[in-house]
């Protein structure tokens, strides 16, 4: 997709996200410069130039050919026309599996959440085909990164904490983790690929396999036996609630989903970025 000057910046927004964190070393050691746009400072060391600003409050920037949006896609709308200005053509955001796995939630917060996906991706879409610019929209599934999401990262906590995860049910729906140094390539490879243009790509892990099967990798990494109790689900309900104070932002209805697959086709993306993520296998320090 990319005829830009590699010596051209690249606006990358959301820079201090579990991708932009990882997709930033790999800018530097390709040489490439970039200018990176977050909300907070940025972490001590990094190169490159920065730009500290809200990303539903972007007047302007300064000018770039490429941009890759990091932050959730319903906070980048606004921030379109500046993007259009400074003169980004193409341009790649990463969405979420989620705008379809929680459309029918139990819990309204979570339907919230896929419909801000949904309308993000839409409002997108839109703008770039009214203006001329090219667009790729990526869509991961369950992200992890070694301590530091909400996700994996999690169940590693109350594995270290408890020493036992209980499970709403045997916990068989299947779940397929991607690693975000994996999506980082993943936004490189779209911005470079013409068979990534204006289109979108689920991005799944390099492995499908059940919840369970999940939690018990988790229990391997961190060198423990797996400890993993089967629940009913008014007894898995009353563990969530005494459990729920260590896990913020977790909702009930997560409960209800380890019995649902949540597994996405990644054949479109690997014939159109060469996406060859890899297989399950935490490494905590």
């Amino acid at each position: 997709m990319s005829s830009v000057d590699p010596h051209s910046p690249l606006l990358v927004l959301g820079a201090t996200s579990l991708i932009g964190r990882r997709l930033l070393p790999r800018l530097q050691a390709q040489g490439r410069p970039f200018l990176a746009l977050s909300r907070r400072a940025p972490p001590l060391g990094t190169g490159g130039a920065w730009l500290q600003a809200d990303l539903t409050a972007l007047p302007t920037t300064p000018p770039a050919a490429e941009a890759v949006s990091l932050s959730p896609i319903w906070l980048l709308p606004p921030a379109l026309p500046a993007l259009a200005a400074a003169g980004v053509r193409p341009l790649v955001a990463v969405s979420s599996t989620s705008r379809f796995t929680k459309a029918a939630s139990t819990d309204p917060a979570e339907r919230a959440v896929a419909a801000r996906l949904a309308e993000g991706e839409a409002a997108m879409a839109g703008f770039c085909h009214a203006h001329d610019i090219t667009w790729t929209v990526l869509r991961p599934t369950l992200i992890y990164a070694e301590g530091e999401d909400a996700n994996v990262s999690r169940l590693a906590a109350l594995v270290r904490r408890w020493g036992v995860l209980p499970l709403y049910g045997r916990g068989e729906g299947r779940r397929q983790p991607v690693h975000a140094d994996d999506l980082a390539a993943g936004v490189l490879a779209a911005l470079a690929s013409p068979s990534a243009a204006n289109g979108a790509f689920d991005l799944p892990g390099g492995e499908t396999l059940s919840y369970r099967a999940m939690a018990e990798r988790v229990f391997e990494a961190l060198g423990r036996r797996p400890r993993v109790l089967s629940l009913p689900p008014a007894l898995w309900r009353a563990a969530f609630a005494l459990a729920a104070p260590f896990l913020p932002g977790a909702g009930a209805a997560m409960g209800a989903r380890m019995a649902e697959d949540l597994v996405f086709d990644g054949e479109p993306a690997r014939a159109a970025l060469g996406w060859t993520p890899r297989p399950f296998r935490p490494v905590f320090s």
